[in-house]
């Protein structure tokens, strides 16, 4: 099968409602939701290949295993900015907004450069999209300069006392994520943790803490001390 009307009833076959209390369980929303998992959605998307037009069907299903399917199979280059905005106003989970930006985003400069304006929004998921995002950029992207990742630091401080589970989850993931790649984003990382934690505010502390720990964490000094090596 090739058509984009064809991967739906392919994606209907393979539920599995067994798996729909326990991803409920780990705040997977979305009305239709299918229980399908990550590795049998990538399998299909690898059968397929990329297909703009079926991405966009895929999408419009509202069910978010077809909307994960979408972001694996879409075609970076055809993705427009009025595209890029429909998607993040549906995001209505955390692994449909963190699996596009995964799949998807992070490899179309439009989305990476509405980042500040996304941080602005006030919907939850929409602000969730700019730390996955960047969380994403900080994981994948090893040519990324380190004052790219720093500018976006104003804007982890901006959103820091954002008490919604969903944003500052993905706040904490971005800061973690950044202060991993070497040893200057490191300190650079723990600066800000630092600074977070003397904010009046609960959420900022709470990601403050979290990331420090991390960051401090023998683990992650072994892999930053091993990066510094020549």
């Amino acid at each position: 099968m090739s058509k984009e009307s064809d991967l739906l009833p392919v994606l209907q076959a393979l539920s599995k409602p067994e798996n729909l209390e326990g991803m409920r369980h780990f705040g997977m929303a979305g009305e239709n939701r299918l229980g399908i998992a990550i590795p049998e959605l990538r399998r299909l998307a690898k059968e397929h290949g990329k297909d703009h037009a079926m991405a966009l069907s895929l999408w419009r299903s509202g069910i978010p295993e077809a909307q994960i399917l979408a972001s694996m199979v879409d075609d970076p280059p055809q993705v427009s900015e009025e595209q890029l905005e429909e998607w993040v106003a549906d995001f209505c989970a955390w692994d449909v907004c963190d699996q596009v930006c995964m799949n998807l985003f992070q490899n179309v400069p439009a989305a990476i450069a509405r980042i500040p304006a996304w941080v602005a929004r006030e919907e939850e998921f929409v602000r969730r999209t700019p730390f996955s995002l960047m969380a994403c950029l900080a994981w994948h992207d090893k040519q990324a300069r380190d004052d790219i990742f720093v500018g976006y630091f104003p804007l982890i401080k901006q959103a820091a006392d954002d008490e919604r589970n969903f944003v500052k989850k993905a706040v904490n993931w971005a800061l973690r994520n950044i202060g991993k790649r070497n040893p200057a984003l490191n300190q650079a990382a723990i600066t800000l943790a630092e600074d977070l934690q003397k904010m009046d505010s609960k959420s900022a502390r709470w990601i403050a803490v979290d990331a420090l720990r991390e960051l401090r964490g023998e683990a992650v000094q072994k892999r930053i001390r091993q990066k510094a090596i020549p």
